[in-house]
């Protein structure tokens, strides 16, 4: 395989495990002060308001590091074609979700490209591989 299916394949991966982080903070650490920083929750009757919410979505993320990873894992073993697009449309996904936080407002363009980058990257790089 070519170093550009490689360097492809460590930044979906990457951007699997940042989606599974996102899935820990909003679906199983959504009650702790420190996770209200990072998503700018106020105090404990805002994250109780947005509590089903973060659950749900934190599963959506959850769901797309799957769907990359699998992906990742066929591809380099027995069904490539499938992999890749397994890895291919997990990562659109990945990046189409980060252009929808754009439209959220100003304050979302630096989550939108913490979350966005690596699945664009790993598309890329796997399109050209």
């Amino acid at each position: 395989m070519s170093v550009l299916a490689i360097v492809g394949s460590v930044a979906v991966v990457l951007a699997a495990l940042l989606h599974v982080v996102i899935f820990v903070l909003e679906s199983v650490r959504w009650m702790q002060p420190s996770t209200w920083r990072v998503f700018g929750v106020r105090d404990r009757d805002q994250a109780e308001t947005l509590r089903p919410m973060a659950y749900n979505q934190g599963f959506y993320n959850l769901f797309l590091a799957i769907g990359a990873l699998a992906g990742i894992w066929l591809y380099w073993t027995d069904l490539p074609r499938a992999g890749l697009a397994l890895a291919l449309f997990s990562t659109a996904c990945m990046a189409a979700a980060a252009v929808v936080l754009t439209t959220t407002g100003p304050g979302y363009l630096r989550p939108a490209l913490i979350q966005g980058t690596l699945p664009l990257i790993g598309f890329v790089l796997l399109l050209l591989a």
